[in-house]
C-alpha cells in the first residue's frame, strides 16, 4: 500500500499544475513600434518527463497593451489595429508539446482579432520560468493593413516571453 501511495505521489508530481506568477513579461516589438501586454492569465500543465499531457491554455487581454506612449497605446486598442472592444482577448491552446535539441516547442492555435492560425513557440524551461521568442505576421490576423502611415510599422512581429510559474 505504501509504495502505491509513493508511485501516485510521483505520477501527480510529473503532472505540474502551475500558476502565472505575477512578475511575467510578454513584449513585442516590429519595424517601428514596441511595447508590451500587462495582463496575462490561463493554464499552464508541464512536467519535462510528461510532454504527453502538458497544456498551455493562456489568454493576453487585449486592452493591456502598453506602446509607449498615451497615444500610440489608443491607435494600438483603436479599431484600425487590435480592436480591443470587438476583440477583447488574444488566446493561446496548445496542441502538442516536445522536446528539441536542449529546449523545447509547443504547437497550438493563436486566436489573435478573430482569427486561428497555428503556430510552434520554442521555450526553455529554467528555474521555473518558461522563456521564448516567435513572430508572427500581423496581416495574418488582419492587425492593421499595409496603407499610409501603418505599413511603416512592418509585418512581421517579435513576440518575447518571459513567464515564471510557482506551483
Amino acid at each position: 500500500m505504501v509504495s502505491l501511495l509513493l508511485l501516485a505521489s510521483f505520477s501527480f508530481k510529473d503532472s505540474a499544475s502551475w500558476r502565472i506568477a505575477d512578475d511575467y513579461s510578454v513584449s513585442f516589438k516590429t519595424k517601428k513600434a514596441k511595447g508590451n501586454f500587462t495582463k496575462l492569465q490561463g493554464e499552464v500543465v508541464f512536467a519535462e518527463n510528461d510532454l504527453a499531457n502538458a497544456r498551455f491554455n493562456v489568454e493576453i487581454e487585449v486592452a493591456s497593451i502598453q506602446a509607449g506612449n498615451w497615444l500610440k497605446t489608443r491607435h494600438a486598442k483603436g479599431g484600425s489595429w487590435f480592436d480591443a472592444d470587438a476583440f477583447p482577448t488574444i488566446k493561446f491552446k496548445s496542441t502538442a508539446v516536445r522536446k528539441k535539441d536542449n529546449a523545447y516547442l509547443v504547437q497550438g492555435d493563436l486566436t489573435m482579432h478573430g482569427i486561428t492560425k497555428e503556430i510552434s513557440i520554442p521555450f526553455d524551461f529554467k528555474q521555473n520560468k518558461f522563456q521564448g521568442s516567435f513572430t508572427v505576421n500581423r496581416l495574418d490576423y488582419e492587425v492593421g493593413t499595409i496603407k499610409g502611415m501603418s505599413k511603416s510599422v512592418g509585418t512581421d512581429i517579435q513576440i518575447d516571453l518571459s513567464v515564471p510559474v510557482t506551483n
